[in-house]
């Protein structure tokens, strides 16, 4: 090569290189492609061709570049490291691995490498050899902050969440403002469950990178669990100002406004989250999106997504357990249920009678309570009915473990993907039956579920082909209930803030379930009745008022809608007293409260919608064998509301009718529901036991 091609190509290169560093990956691998058409020989400018592709993520393209120009170079480290890197992108964790070891036996304690090696390991599911591997590369270079961070988040999913903390804040001292350390400190710390030290790591890493969205995401989740609404919505709505791609944050916003009651531009905002959904986009809470007008298989679609997130999140986890073992035919049939309800909670209320009456069933029962103790009569009433485990210390590998060491032969989720998912345990599989019930109204999409217990009124064969799991139905209503409890005398109307006379609509339904569309539809009454009124539950910061001025945009006195705070749970009850008929919304319909007003003696009047989460109530009126008060349509609905509203008489009849059906009907016959589930319960174990696959029970 004379001087003159020499400085050409040097040029070539340099260019190459600047785009490179300029974050302008395109530019490079034009630059790269036009020097290789003139000098296709040329390995360096090729490895750089590769390098530009792999950074604009056509990572197939990028490999081939790269093992082409090892053909010219094969004993470049550079070389070998970008090889290593588009192996592990195109997902060929074992050829990463070769290439790597080759690397090494070139040069044993090259930082960078190891610092591979241990991505490679991880992306291989081994985790302990990822961690050494990591550790490695911090003794070869001490000041390699992303090797501490890795060595810290490899040590995290291994469980030692107190070496995590401490990795990781070795790393900030070398780093102080370094965001991914930062992101991660706060990971361990929530994980460690000490969220206002979480909160504190992610509001440094906030100041220290102004335009990371992660970090207002982040703490716009703790807010929302502190049930800080208004201050977590302007959190994620920063996150996703600052990178729209963030889809976490974008389900989270559109959540958020709803229970906020906050309906300026929501059509657009949920439009936005269904083409999301529908276009493949990860990280979208399904819990949050049973609330949007979506039909049976959008929902599905939603879950899978977060299925298959949550399941290469613990493929590395899984692949240090064995499977299952299969039950001997002769051993007892062991059933755990694990839950963040067992205690005051809806969870609690409803499902304590039926593990009552599970006792005289051949079943050996295990609670796993992942909630603490709060000392309330369920909580008591449950430990006396089961076996139960405090696990709420567990993160989700020692739950599991926990599980495990149990011998529980069917596990039953009573929580699904709402908040106090055990979802990252299940996906352990430390069952080898695992089956879901009750407390998430939907399919979980994922392939650690078996069954979804359920009946034929809230499931028909029409929403079959988007669920999932094999169905469990049960011949009866699938949701259980407490038919302990007394109803109490309420104090007076007036004390509450109620007319002295006059129709009293009640809908205590959660605010996330009242849209503009239900909204509309539980005014349409009030039109028609003069002396009527609707009574709500009281929302957070804002959310009455916002009710009320959109009562007044519709012509509706703002104050015949009557707020009512939050009561402990009898108090509560002894409300329905006072109500004439419970208005049901859509698409998201009341589950517990449907139950609860039923059980004190309230009317509920409901539409069976097009998904599970809008059809509880019409199969609570299926097995009350009350089917007047299951309306075909919004319209029908609106007729019946007003029917009863205007007949005195014909309400009376109706709450005497409901008194007669909730002790003749079945529907709350615990003992007879807990005969049933466990006829199925056998019934999945002699399948499991002969070998045979999960198929539709019932």
């Amino acid at each position: 090569m004379n001087i003159s091609t020499s400085a050409t190509r040097h040029a070539a290169l340099e260019r190459i290189v600047a785009h490179l560093g300029t974050g302008r990956p395109d530019l490079a691998a034009q630059a790269a492609t036009a020097w290789l058409a003139d000098a296709p020989g040329d390995g360096e400018a090729r490895r750089l061709l590769g390098v530009s592709l792999l950074q604009m993520g056509r990572h197939e393209a990028a490999l081939r570049e790269l093992q082409t120009a090892r053909t010219h170079a094969p004993d470049s480290l550079e070389l070998l490291a970008n090889l290593a890197s588009a192996q592990l992108a195109c997902a060929h964790a074992e050829a990463a691995l070769a290439t790597l070891h080759a690397a090494l036996r070139i040069a044993p304690a090259h930082p960078v490498l190891l610092n591979q090696l241990g991505n490679a390991l991880h992306a291989s599911h081994d985790l302990a050899a990822a961690r050494d591997a990591y550790r490695a590369a911090t003794q070869a270079q001490p000041d390699h902050v992303g090797a501490w961070c890795n060595l810290a988040a490899s040590q995290w999913a291994l469980g030692d969440l107190a070496q995590a903390e401490r990795d990781v804040r070795h790393a900030l001292t070398l780093r102080p403002n370094h965001a991914d350390a930062l992101l991660l400190l706060g990971h361990v710390l929530a994980a460690r469950g000490d969220d206002a030290a979480a909160a504190g790591a992610y509001a440094q890493g906030e100041r220290a990178a102004p335009q990371d969205a992660r970090f207002p995401y982040q703490l716009g989740l703790i807010a929302e669990e502190r049930k800080q609404l208004a201050a977590a919505a302007q959190l994620q709505t920063r996150a996703v100002a600052l990178d729209p791609s963030l889809h976490h944050a974008y389900g989270q916003l559109v959540f958020l406004r709803r229970q906020l009651c906050e309906w300026q531009d929501l059509d657009a905002l949920s439009d936005g989250l269904r083409q999301r959904v529908a276009a493949g986009m990860p990280g979208i809470a399904p819990f949050g999106f049973l609330a949007e007008p979506a039909r049976a298989v959008e929902q599905r679609q939603c879950a899978q997504l977060a299925a298959r997130d949550i399941d290469a999140r613990m493929a590395a986890q899984r692949a240090l357990w064995s499977a299952p073992a299969r039950v001997a035919q002769a051993a007892p049939l062991r059933v755990g249920m694990v839950s963040n309800g067992f205690g005051n909670h809806p969870t609690g209320l409803l499902c304590v009678a039926v593990v009552e009456a599970l006792r005289t069933q051949d079943i050996e029962l295990h609670l796993f309570a992942t909630n603490a103790d709060d000392g309330s009569s369920i909580r008591q009433r449950l430990h006396a009915a089961a076996r139960l485990h405090p696990v709420d210390t567990l993160d989700a590998r020692a739950l599991a473990h926990a599980i495990r060491a149990q011998a529980i032969e069917i596990l039953i989720d009573l929580r699904g993907y709402g908040g106090g998912s055990v979802a990252e345990t299940l996906a352990l599989r430390p069952a080898p039956l695992q089956a879901a019930w009750f407390a998430y109204p939907g399919t979980s999409g994922a392939p650690w579920i078996d069954y979804l217990i359920t009946d034929r009124v809230v499931l028909p064969d029409t929403l079959r082909p988007h669920f999932t799991e094999a169905m469990a139905w049960l011949p009866r209503c699938f949701q259980p209930s407490d038919t302990t409890r007394d109803v109490a005398q309420p104090p007076s109307r007036s004390a509450l803030g109620l007319p002295e006379q006059g129709v009293i609509y009640a809908c205590f339904n959660n605010r996330y379930k009242i849209n503009p569309h239900s909204f509309e539809r539980l005014l349409a009454p009030l039109r028609a009745l003069d002396d009527a009124c609707l009574w709500l539950l009281a929302g957070a910061e804002g959310a009455d008022e916002r009710l009320r001025a959109q009562a007044r945009a519709r012509g509706i006195d703002p104050a015949r809608l009557v707020f009512q705070r939050a009561l402990p749970h009898a108090a509560y009850l002894a409300l329905y007293r006072h109500a004439d008929l419970f208005l049901d919304t859509t698409p998201y319909g009341a589950h517990t409260t449907a139950s609860d007003a039923l059980w004190a003696g309230c009317p509920v009047l409901t539409t069976a919608g097009e998904t599970f989460a809008s059809r509880v109530a019409a199969s609570l009126n299926h097995h009350l064998r009350m089917p007047q008060l299951i309306a075909r349509d919004d319209a029908d609905f609106i007729t019946r509301a007003i029917a009863l509203g205007s007949d005195a008489q014909a309400r009376a009849q109706c709450r005497a009718e409901l008194t007669q059906r909730r002790s003749d009907s079945g529907l709350f016959d615990m003992a007879a529901l807990a005969a049933d589930l466990a006829d199925l319960l056998r019934r999945m174990s002699e399948r499991h036991r002969a070998g045979l696959a999960p198929a539709d029970l019932g």
